[in-house]
């Protein structure tokens, strides 16, 4: 089963299988699903081709894949064009939503650059 261009596997139950499209994750694959009264625990070799193409339709119709990207790609560059502090954070690659980064974050400020995990090499002579 292929949903705007992407693969759906067929060994992955529907509720699951549904979070390869970039933009829908466990709730909303769920809420589909009721929607269309198809049990989130049938896989895609189970359904019919009405059924693929009511789920094909309901999902196109949120914004997902490069449609998605696009629009954050864009609302991050509108933060930085405007100046914010969220655009600044961005622009530095540090967390944009208040983590600490003294001692958690693993970005530019928190990865530590070391010479290596603790061994030498030997040198030949």
């Amino acid at each position: 089963m292929r949903i705007s261009g992407i693969t759906i596997p067929d060994e992955k139950q529907l509720g699951f299988g549904l979070t390869e499209v970039y933009g829908i994750g466990r709730a909303r694959a769920a809420t589909i699903l009721s929607e269309l009264k198809i049990d989130a625990t049938t896989k895609p070799t189970d359904l019919t081709t009405e059924q693929e193409n009511s789920i094909r339709e309901k999902v196109e119709g949120f914004s997902i894949e490069g449609e998605l990207k696009r629009q954050i790609t864009g609302d991050i560059k509108r933060l930085k064009d405007i100046k914010s502090y969220r655009g600044d954070r961005h622009a530095k690659r540090l967390p944009v939503r208040g983590q600490r980064t003294k001692t958690n974050a693993r970005t530019l400020k928190g990865v530590k650059k070391t010479m290596g995990s603790g061994r030498r090499k030997l040198e030949k002579t």
